[in-house]
């Protein structure tokens, strides 16, 4: 009941590049698919990392239903951005250096890894996503951000993501010293838009 380590790579190799990008799917998505995305971000000379989720789907359940209901998939799926991690810094890419992009289901856990794991970072893009639990469980997030920036873009109303747990999302990591950034479209639906990637690059990827 563990995700299958499977970390697909593109971009430059890991040991020639200076800085890595972490890219997460969403339900139903795939690595490959995550990674096509790349070609409209500002990453041309980065490591691309990016991991399949086991049978498409990182935790079974939303990821406002209680955390027990999503587990062992939840636990596994966090540890898996854990080893995408160790694997850019083994090749001695440093922590301030490594960058992240999650959509959906992905971004969710990109935010749930990262607030449990705070530290100086390059920065993360999160697309429709908020920190994972039916009740948010603030002791489970530690450490600090040091001004990483994080830009957080969804749409309101949103199928699978409230926007109040985006924006509790967005409060809990400026309270852990995180340079956030939000932005709520209208009625704009499940998927990615030309404006976030566009300040994914001038935010994140600068």
């Amino acid at each position: 009941m563990a995700h299958i380590l499977d970390i697909k790579t593109a971009g430059k190799p890991l040991n020639e590049a200076e800085k890595a990008l972490i890219m997460i799917h969403g339900r139903g998505g795939s690595a490959q698919d995550i990674l096509s995305l790349s070609q409209y971000l500002n990453v041309k000379d980065y490591a691309l990392l990016a991991p399949q989720a086991t049978n498409g789907s990182w935790y079974p359940l939303s990821f406002i239903a209680p955390v027990e209901q999503n587990e062992p998939w939840l636990s596994s799926a966090v540890e898996t951005i854990g080893k995408a991690v160790e694997k850019a810094l083994a090749e001695g890419i440093k922590p301030e250096n490594i960058y992240f992009f999650g959509f959906s289901q992905g971004a969710c856990l990109t935010l749930e890894f990262l607030a449990r794991n705070a530290r100086k970072f390059g920065g993360a893009a999160a697309i429709i996503g908020g920190v994972i639990g039916e009740k948010i469980n603030r002791e489970n997030y530690k450490g600090d951000f040091a001004q990483t920036p994080v830009f957080l873009g969804t749409s309101n109303p949103d199928f699978h993501v409230p926007v109040e747990r985006v924006y509790a999302t967005a409060n809990i990591f400026r309270e852990m010293n995180a340079d956030v950034t939000e932005k709520v479209y209208q009625n704009f639906g499940h998927s990615i838009n030309e404006e976030e990637l566009e300040l994914a690059n001038s935010l994140i990827f600068v």
